[in-house]
Parts: structure tokens; sequence; C-alpha cells
């Protein structure tokens, strides 16, 4: 089984191949858009396998939540490959992402959402599958709650963002990985059972998960907060 992931949700945008379990990945230029960047990625990644686009049996790729124009980019090209080589598309969550990267089993994925908020979502390990705790969250950092039981490791960009965070939660006796981000490989790894188990669905059906719906603070809104115009 063959599968194509893609992930732009944050400014690290990756790609990857999944191959029957062996999974390559691919970053794509920095300071470029995503979307001038991340076709031309796709297809050196292909052709060095030998893997054409009628070949593979799904594409997956990173929903979100994250940045609204990387969602859009990594939806829109899924849909525009998966619909001209007729494949199912499997949607996955970043956040969920996070929480298979790091691989323990409790972690508490924070992506930095900007405009002074996070993403938190909680993930639990059960019978070697990840179970979202509770609903995935948006919201300011004092105001994301915090598992109850011990044992959690937290991870994302927002523990470098917001720091006071970070401080909060090594009080409360959580593992710390500062650097993970939402990645192609996860996205893979996650989309291939759920492929074998049917989960996919029509390109034209995929969406983004934004989370929020606003996507700027209004000029008042970022004054209020100390911000510049």
């Amino acid at each position: 089984m063959k599968i194509l992931a893609i992930e732009t949700s944050t400014d690290f945008g990756t790609c990857a191949l999944w191959q029957d379990g062996a999974v390559e990945q691919r970053v794509c230029l920095p300071g470029r858009p995503h979307s001038e960047t991340l076709l031309p990625l796709v297809r050196e990644l292909l052709d060095v396998h030998g893997v054409a686009f009628a070949q593979l049996d799904a594409i997956a790729f990173g929903a979100g939540p994250g940045a609204f124009t990387g969602l859009r980019v990594a939806c829109g090209i899924a849909q525009g490959l998966a619909t001209g080589a007729d494949l199912p598309v499997v949607p996955v969550c970043g956040l969920e992402a996070m929480a298979e990267t790091v691989g323990a089993a409790r972690v508490l994925s924070l992506l930095d959402a900007r405009m002074g908020e996070v993403y938190a979502a909680a993930y639990q390990q059960n019978d070697g599958a990840l179970e979202l705790q509770g609903e995935i969250r948006v919201g300011p950092p004092a105001t994301i709650a915090l598992p109850v039981f011990g044992g959690w490791v937290a991870c994302g960009n927002a523990l470098v963002a917001y720091p006071e965070l970070g401080e909060r939660l090594r009080a409360a006796g959580f593992t710390l990985q500062l650097e993970v981000l939402p990645q192609a490989a996860a996205i893979a790894r996650l989309a291939a059972p759920r492929l074998q188990q049917g989960a996919a669905v029509d390109p034209a059906l995929a969406a983004p998960l934004y989370v929020r719906n606003k996507v700027a603070q209004t000029v008042r809104e970022r004054l209020a907060a100390g911000g510049k115009a």
C-alpha cells in the first residue's frame, strides 16, 4: 500500500511517501510559500521512488488546525491530486500527528494559534491507537485546562511562543518537548490504518479543520492587546 501525505499547517511544510510501513519525508524550502514549493517536492519524492500518482492508494493531508492559508493549500492540493488520479483522501488532525511523533502514552499537543492563543488537544494511547480526550480547544494559554492524571508529555511550538505556559506545565509535572510540529510522516502513519478501515473520503468532501473562524485581529483588538496597528 502506498500513501502520499502532505502537511502545511505551519511554516514547516512537509510531504511524505508511505510504502508498506516505510516512510520517507521531504521538507519544503524555508522562506517561500508552500503553494510554490510543495508540488515540485512531491513530484521529486515520487520520482525518486519510481511511483506514479496512479500507483498510490490514497492521499493524506494535515487537516489542521493551523495557519488558515496553509490548511487551504494542503486541502486544495490533496483534492486536486486525488481527483486527477481517482484516489480517496484521508484527512488527519495535525495535533494528533504531533502526539504520534512524540509516541508517549499520554500527550498534550499545543500549537501556536497566533493572536495570543493556543490550539490544544490531549491524546491517550489505547490498544495502539491515539484517542482524543475531550475536545480540541483554542484559547489564551492561561485558559488551557490540564489533564488531571499524571504521566503526560506536552509538546509543540506553543511552549516556545508562550514560555509561561511551559512553566505552568513543568510545575504540574509535565515533560516538555518544545520542537514538535505536525509533519507529513506522522500524517502518513496515522492515515494508513484508517485507509484500511475504510475511513477515507471522496476528495470533494475533504475540508480543513479550522477550530476557530477568526483569521486575524482587527486594528482595535491588536492595540488593546498591546500590539501595533
